[in-house]
């Protein structure tokens, strides 16, 4: 049979999150909590002054950007998981817990941080290409983007970790800045020019 490759639904997410508060096991996993750190550890300056995190789940990679960002909008297609993260995030004030999907109702602003961990192989091809325009749209120039996914095959995927970073390096309005690689994942950090 065919792989279906439609952008996943937000049926998909809220079926998910239903059943399960915590689906990946961002709050316990230890490979969750290195891959934060690493992805932390990446971000080129130690300040922002405006961020946008494209799927925060429920909000375990959002209170350590939070730390990072004059402003942070933490955006996800499923309202489940947006309840536990607006409860985790309650006291961080400059954060900003919002439903919204990419590319459908991508929030327009001028970003110098922009960070999609585990995100992009939920989207089709051509969704991906569109909100990989929409982020370049909305990001300040020398703007750095961090992009992090797990390489693994994943059958309900419409696209790989690999086919996500390809489509962000292979543009030239990008310059990779470092990237990083595990047997499980990978991490690049790009800028706009």
């Amino acid at each position: 049979m065919k792989k279906d490759t439609s952008t996943l639904s937000q049926q998909y997410f809220d079926n998910l999150y239903t059943a399960n508060r915590d689906p990946w096991d961002f709050e316990k996993s230890e490979y969750e909590r290195k891959k934060y750190a690493k992805t932390i550890d990446s971000l080129p300056n130690q300040h922002y002054s405006s961020g946008l995190e494209v799927g925060c789940s429920i909000g375990v990679l959002t209170l350590l950007l939070a730390k990072k960002c004059d402003q942070l909008l933490s955006i996800d297609i499923s309202e489940p998981a947006l309840i536990t993260a607006r409860k985790r995030l309650i006291n961080e004030y400059n954060v900003t817990i919002k439903k919204a999907s990419i590319p459908d109702s991508f929030p327009a602003g001028a970003y110098d941080l922009v960070v999609m961990s585990e995100v992009g192989y939920y989207l089709n091809l051509a969704d991906l290409i569109v909100a990989k325009q929409l982020i370049k749209e909305n990001m300040k120039i020398g703007g750095d983007l961090i992009l992090v996914h797990w390489t693994h095959y994943v059958e309900d995927y419409p696209l790989s970790g690999h086919q996500v970073h390809e489509v962000f390096l292979n543009d030239k309005d990008f310059e990779s800045i470092s990237a990083f690689k595990t047997k499980d994942y990978h991490l690049n950090v790009i800028r706009k020019n």
